[in-house]
């Protein structure tokens, strides 16, 4: 059996955030913005790490102030499945400095 992309496992290198990225992170604003219930004016996602499972997890560092950066956790089905992304985990209060790490 072939397997096409990464193989499951651990998290991916830290890299800088695509459209893709973007796209996916404003899916799950308003999940977001439920939980915390907060408005972000900035929502610009910085960078990510990827995960392969049934699906793709993604941690997205996610610029919502000057200096206000939240971590997020997002979760993308695998294309059969038709399900819209979701935001499973997420973590405020962090910079821009601080490493996205799996949570």
């Amino acid at each position: 059996m072939s397997r096409i992309g990464r193989m499951c496992g651990g998290p991916s290198s830290t890299q800088p955030a695509t459209a893709e990225i973007q796209a996916i992170t404003d899916q799950v604003k308003s999940q977001l913005e439920e939980k915390t219930n907060k408005k972000y004016p900035i929502f610009k996602a910085v960078e990510f790490k990827s995960q392969v499972v049934a699906g793709t997890n993604y941690f997205i560092k996610v610029q919502v102030g000057d200096d206000d950066f939240i971590h997020i956790r997002v979760f993308e089905s695998l294309p059969h499945e038709n399900k819209p992304v979701a935001l499973h985990d997420y973590q405020t209060d962090k910079s821009r400095q601080d490493e996205l790490a799996y949570f």
